[in-house]
């Protein structure tokens, strides 16, 4: 998952917590021996080699992931596509080497993408690809989920009041924070435009947050900047926002869902949010002047966003 992860959790509030934390650490390191795609003998891999030839057999709760992966599929629209990586790969992006393909190229690789092209059948727990070319990349919802999965692992040691974290763009939150009350735990949303920098922050109860943007990887052809998160419906890089944050319940919702507003834009999103009041929404566009920004949110509650003081931007709801 090429990224830190993290456990806070309140001193002195639970006893034995350190070692439990530590277990849910470990943990991390199985999800990615079975997730990743960057390792020849992990399960999704497995699957990719083998699911355009036959149904294959998927471990129970990856194949949870991916059955909410296919809802999340058909909620966006198609904005959220764990069948993307080709268009990824065209671009450059999977190396982390941006090049400018051909029409050509990149309708080839839309050929070979469409979650809807992607059988799973729940009565036998396998998953089929009807489309030659196709394959699985969790790295939009992959963090997200292992959170989950480390949460679990701490409720079950009775550890209930933690924050988790993975490469500070993805967080799960349980119950209260260190010396607070039922307001939470307090996130903060990065500025998109002053790196160390928050636009403001947010209080999360029993919620995760995920955050994505093209800030970090892109490239730049004939004076234009092309980021690295794609629309798998057109098969071209995204602009229009800086950043979009989602809050949901769980930690894999929230990572694919930031994913998908990114890709969605402010009016599909405030529809979405407006369709599934348990999901909130934080957008970050353009001011127009003076490197000002726009933050829109949707679902969230004024009480719960509190923007930073001399925050250079102004919100809308």
């Amino acid at each position: 998952m090429a990224c830190e992860f993290e456990v806070q959790l309140p001193a002195g509030r639970h006893d034995g917590a350190a070692g439990h934390a530590l277990a849910a650490l470990d943990l991390v390191e199985a999800l990615e021996d079975q997730l990743s795609i960057y390792r020849p003998h992990t399960e999704v891999m497995r699957i990719n080699r083998a699911a355009a030839a036959r149904p294959v057999e998927v471990e129970r709760r990856l194949f949870a992931l991916f059955q909410m992966a296919a809802e999340l599929h058909a909620d966006t629209g198609g904005a959220f596509d764990i069948t993307s990586g080709p268009l990824s790969k065209v671009w450059g992006f999977s190396q982390r080497e941006g090049r400018m393909p051909t029409d050509d190229e990149v309708a080839a690789a839309l050929e070979r993408i469409g979650m809807s092209h992607v059988a799973l059948d729940a009565t036998n727990r396998t998953v089929e690809f009807r489309r030659p070319g196709l394959s699985l990349h969790l790295n939009c919802i992959g963090k997200g989920y292992a959170l989950d999965r480390m949460g679990e692992l701490l409720d079950s040691a009775g550890v209930g009041d933690y924050l988790l974290h993975g490469g500070q763009s993805s967080v799960v939150a349980r119950r209260i924070g260190p010396g607070m009350s039922a307001a939470g735990w307090s996130i903060g949303v990065p500025h998109p435009l002053a790196p160390g920098e928050r636009l403001g922050e947010v209080a999360l109860v029993n919620e995760a947050l995920g955050t994505s943007g093209s800030g970090t990887q892109f490239f730049e052809h004939e004076g234009r900047r092309y980021g690295h998160l794609l629309d798998p419906r057109t098969g071209r890089p995204v602009d229009g926002l800086y950043s979009a944050t989602a809050i949901a319940r769980t930690g894999a919702e929230a990572d694919a869902l930031s994913t998908a507003f990114y890709v969605m834009g402010v009016d599909a999103t405030a529809a979405f949010c407006a369709e599934h009041p348990d999901v909130a929404a934080i957008l970050v566009g353009d001011g127009g002047e003076n490197g000002e920004v726009r933050v829109s949110t949707f679902g969230l509650a004024a009480d719960r966003w509190r923007p930073t003081n001399g925050a250079n931007c102004e919100s809308l709801q």
